[in-house]
């Protein structure tokens, strides 16, 4: 019996210690509680405040090649330009103007071994020949004629405005800017060698500097060269040129003396 007691008597001191321990940990697991829950909530309003910042929006208009860019009131609303006919004709124009290009880099593989001429001749007929099927699909798109119709031209020969194939009909009278006169594209046909290497980079000059000239005309036209395509196009069109009037000038800086006639 004595035995009995004493293990009734203890049970009963580690049971009241267990209630007392418990009695302590449960307010301090309730503040954890509480503490964890409060920050997991503010961290998270701070996050979505980061997240989705008020910032009043900037309208940016950019410039025209060489000119800076304007930053617009946040009341701008975008519009979509109405179709300008300098935007029309500039297609067009560019077109015919590419075309010869192209014909241009095709004499390269037959009449001169110069692997720089022909690393750059492939360079051009690629990216021009690219830019020649997007301006014919933008024309197409807005129900515009591919060839450009000159003043009192219409229904001759070789002049149907509706044809698909840039450059057909073309005459002295329709050469875009910083195109090759007949003249001149016999001259090339006719060269070889180091001769035909000279003729085609200074004609290439003067074609990608009469390009330059129908890329400011159209920007220096009210109302022209808003359309994105049109200016992401021409702007892209203007930097590519000068960047291989560049190269082209550096390759007639290094011919042999002798090499011109």
């Amino acid at each position: 019996m004595p035995d009995y007691s004493l293990k009734a008597h203890l049970h009963r001191r580690s049971r009241k210690r267990d209630l007392h321990s418990s009695g302590r940990v449960a307010p301090v697991l309730g503040m954890f509680i509480a503490a964890s829950t409060f920050t997991f909530f503010f961290s998270s309003s701070g996050r979505a405040q980061q997240t989705h910042p008020a910032e009043t929006p900037v309208v940016v208009q950019p410039g025209a090649p060489g000119k800076p860019s304007k930053t617009l009131p946040p009341s701008t609303k975008a519009t979509l330009p109405p179709l300008s006919k300098a935007d029309v004709e500039f297609m067009q124009g560019m077109i015919m103007h590419h075309t010869q290009a192209v014909e241009m880099t095709a004499l390269i593989p037959s009449h001169t071994q110069n692997k720089e001429l022909r690393s750059l001749g492939a360079r051009i007929s690629s990216s021009q020949s690219d830019e020649i099927k997007f301006m014919q699909r933008w024309l197409a798109a807005r129900g515009e004629p591919i060839s450009m119709p000159m003043p009192g031209m219409a229904g001759m020969p070789g002049m149907d405005k509706n044809t698909d194939k840039p450059g057909q009909g073309m005459s002295p009278m329709t050469l875009m800017p910083g195109m090759l006169t007949p003249e001149q594209m016999d001259a090339l046909r006719n060269a070889k060698g180091a001769e035909f290497d000279h003729l085609f980079l200074t004609g290439m000059i003067q074609h990608h500097n009469g390009a330059l000239i129908m890329v400011k005309d159209l920007f220096d036209t009210p109302g022209a060269g808003q359309d994105a395509d049109i200016f992401n196009f021409a702007t892209d069109a203007d930097n590519t040129q000068r960047a291989e009037i560049k190269i082209m000038q550096s390759m007639l800086e290094k011919e042999p003396s002798g090499s011109q006639k």
